[in-house]
């Protein structure tokens, strides 16, 4: 039998303003569902590997629980801080999906403002993968480290070739996270493109 693992760490931003489903709900499969989740995003957490495993299958439980009670845990400031999120009063996401939901509006339009540029509207998370008029990603976002600065400033991007497994795939794209303040973003928004117009591998 096939097994269904549903990544639901980003299940609080949801833009499209459809509920969420869990995988977990749907019928017929509950004994081949395992779902994944953490408080890294949800909280702005990243970097305490604190989450949950959450299946109805005994022996994927069972298999886990041998892992569980290994002499393995996060560091003890993660589980304090872990702990004391879960307590986080409700108008704490509203703010935190708000603000990501502006802060989603101000990269993508500004994105896609900059001559060459592409990017979709995200309908949940809070990154984005831009199209660039770049030969490479991974040679583009090394040269903006290593050769470029505006003012003394850069930008710091991923190639987007590393979320892909057919090769070749996300050659010209950057995944871009909307983590930094409107002002932030927009100020790198205008290095990006000083960045871009200089480039000696652009292609158009």
């Amino acid at each position: 039998d096939l097994f269904l693992f549903s990544d639901e760490v980003y299940r609080e931003f949801i833009y499209t303003g459809s509920p969420y489903i869990s995988a977990c709900h749907l019928e017929g499969i509950e004994n081949n569902v395992v779902l994944i989740d953490s408080v890294s995003k949800r909280y702005s957490e990243c970097g305490i590997r604190i989450g949950a495993l959450i299946t109805k299958n005994k022996e994927i439980r069972d298999a886990v629980m041998k892992f569980c009670q290994a002499r393995l845990s996060p560091p003890l400031i993660g589980q304090i801080a872990a702990e004391a999120s879960l307590d986080a009063p409700e108008e704490y996401s509203r703010e935190t999906y708000d603000e990501y939901v502006e802060r989603r509006k101000c990269l993508i339009d500004g994105l896609n403002r900059i001559p060459g540029v592409y990017s979709p509207i995200p309908m949940g998370a809070f990154y984005t993968v831009a199209k660039l008029p770049v030969d490479d990603s991974d040679k583009f976002c090394a040269w903006c480290l290593s050769d470029f600065e505006y003012e003394g400033q850069t930008v710091f991007m991923a190639p987007a070739s590393g979320f892909y497994t057919t090769p070749g795939s996300g050659i010209n794209e950057v995944r871009i996270a909307y983590v930094l303040k409107k002002e932030d973003l927009t100020r790198a928004l205008f290095v990006l493109q000083k960045a871009l117009e200089v480039y000696p591998g652009r292609t158009e």
